[in-house]
Parts: structure tokens; C-alpha cells; sequence
């Protein structure tokens, strides 16, 4: 069914009648706008309001941000807010699958408020419509000729309150504006062991292939600051994994991705729960959680 057939057949504030969970009752209302589909939740043996959306499409300008920002508070957790994050992606998204995963089940002490990415069917830009995450589109260019400017996503990503960007394989050069606007507040996973086989032109198998080229015995992913270049930002984290002698690039990115998805999670996690300190140099380091006085 068609989402406008279907909005027309609900009237505004329709009242479901209330389900029962394992352990509460939740009463569901829900309300429809021209764009946007609002279902507000209410838990009566654990009052709280919980506002989730579904935009029907991406976002265009930053007017349209004001539909889907809600006003609720953070959640704290030891004193901590829940943190809001922005992934950017180019493709099928796997590493912003799992940090979404990580924060829907609770290892990480935030929320993905929304995703950008440069080309609107992408895998990871459907599996952010599917989940109820808005989606906005940057940079302007001849594909996506309703992309934001860099200006204008600054402006969205400020009313969304981000606190942490995170690049998931987005291949776009991030522009000084948003690289001012967010000191210390955005990083991106690269699949080498930087700075080895990272800068312009090292990104997916082309990576993978250098590596092995090379005759490298280790790669793995790196977790880094992002400044306004490629790949050249403060390390925050890395994970190595062996070089066999009979890989070939796919079955080494393969291997490397494994290790992404849970060594950006950990990194995720820390920044979420403002364990990223960093020292006189200018080096991050991460404080470990069960022995606060180490630090990786």
C-alpha cells in the first residue's frame, strides 16, 4: 500500500488500543503530517514519553529538519547523557549496522539520530529509512542535485545536536566547514593500519591489494580523528589481523571487516561514555572502563 493511501485511511491523533509487553503495558497514539509519520509511546508502570519517526523520504534543506528533531531528554547513565551520533555513508553500511545494533541493544550510550550519505539509494541510506532514521544528502553534485551544502549540513547536523560524527565508508573529503564545527567530535575507520596505505585513492579493495603488494604481514582497521585531509587525523585505536601467504583482497577485506565492526563499536562506545581523553602531546588515548587508571 502506498504510504500517502495509507496515511489518508488514519486520522490525526488515531488511538491504538493499548498491547501488552513482557513487563508493560504501552498505549500507542499515532499521528500523521504531511511527510512524517509520529507514534508516540506511552509506558504507564514506567511513565515516559518516547517519540520515534519515520520520514517518508530524505531530507532536502534544513527546514525540513525541524519535523523530525524531538525534544525529549537524554537518558543519563553514571551521571552521563546519552549521546547523539550522525554516521556518514557511501555504501552498504555494515559498520553503521552495527554501532545502530550496538545502540538499540544497549553496549553503547547513544543514539543514531541520523544518517548522511552521498547517494540516496545506497544500502546503508535504505537500511536508515527501514529503521526510522532520517537520511540527508551531501554533498551537492550532478547525482544528487538536492544534496546540502556544507553550510547547510552544519546547520542540520546542529539541530539534530550532534555530538559525535562517525564516517562509516564514506568516500566524499569532508569540507573544512564541518571539520571546524566538529573539533574532536568526528572520526572514521579506515581498513590499513595508518599510516600505512591511506590517503587519497586507498579506500575498499584498492587498499587491501596495496597491503598485500606490498608483502606487509599485518593490516587491520584504524579508528582516527578526522582533520581536512584523507586519513591523516590524530590515531584513536587499531586492530591488527595476519597477512596469510595466499590471501587475495577479498578474503583479506573480509577478515579486516570483522575486526571493524567490533573495534569501532568499542571506540563508539568510549567516545559515548567520554572516555576519550588525550594527552599533553595531542595524542588520544582511550580509558578503560574496568581499570580507570589505563588507558590504550
Amino acid at each position: 500500500m502506498e504510504p500517502k493511501s495509507l496515511l489518508s485511511r488514519i486520522s490525526s491523533n488515531t488511538t491504538i488500543p493499548s498491547v501488552q509487553s513482557t513487563n508493560k503495558f504501552l498505549s500507542l497514539s499515532l499521528i500523521r503530517s504531511q511527510n512524517l509519520v509520529c507514534f508516540r509511546t506511552q509506558e504507564f508502570l514506567a511513565p515516559k514519553i518516547v517519540l520515534s519517526y519515520r520520514r517518508l523520504d530524505v531530507i532536502r534543506s534544513v527546514e525540513n529538519v525541524k519535523n523530525v528533531v524531538t525534544d525529549e531528554k537524554n537518558e543519563e547513565k553514571d551521571g552521563i547523557k546519552k549521546k547523539k551520533l550522525a554516521v556518514f555513508v557511501s555504501g552498504g553500511g555494515s559498520n553503521f549496522r552495527s554501532i545502530h545494533a550496538a545502540c538499540v541493544g544497549g553496549s553503547v550510550h547513544g543514539d543514531v539520530v541520523v544518517l548522511v550519505t552521498n547517494k540516496h539509494d545506497c544500502g546503508g541510506a535504505v537500511y536508515a529509512r527501514d529503521n526510522d532514521i532520517p537520511v540527508i544528502l551531501f554533498p551537492k553534485s550532478e547525482d544528487e542535485p538536492n544534496g546540502l551544502s556544507p553550510n547547510d549540513v552544519v546547520a542540520a547536523l546542529r539541530k539534530f545536536e550532534v555530538d559525535f560524527i562517525l564516517l562509516a565508508g564514506y568516500l566524499k573529503l569532508i569540507p573544512v566547514e564541518l571539520v571546524r564545527a566538529y573539533p574532536k567530535s568526528m572520526v572514521n575507520i579506515h581498513p590499513s593500519l595508518l599510516p600505512a596505505f591511506g590517503g587519497k585513492g586507498y579506500y575498499g579493495m584498492n587498499v587491501h591489494k596495496a597491503v598485500i603488494a606490498s608483502g606487509a604481514r599485518y593490516s587491520g582497521p584504524t579508528v582516527h580523528f578526522v582533520d581536512e585531509h584523507y586519513d591523516t587525523g590524530r590515531i584513536l585505536a587499531q586492530k591488527t589481523v595476519p597477512v596469510l601467504w595466499n590471501d587475495t583482497a577479498e578474503v583479506l577485506a573480509a577478515r579486516v571487516l570483522q575486526e571493524e565492526h567490533q573495534l569501532y563499536v568499542d571506540v563508539v562506545a568510549a567516545l559515548c561514555e567520554e572516555r576519550v581523553v588525550w594527552r599533553k602531546d595531542g595524542v588520544p588515548l582511550i580509558q578503560s572502563k574496568e581499570n580507570p587508571d589505563e588507558y590504550s
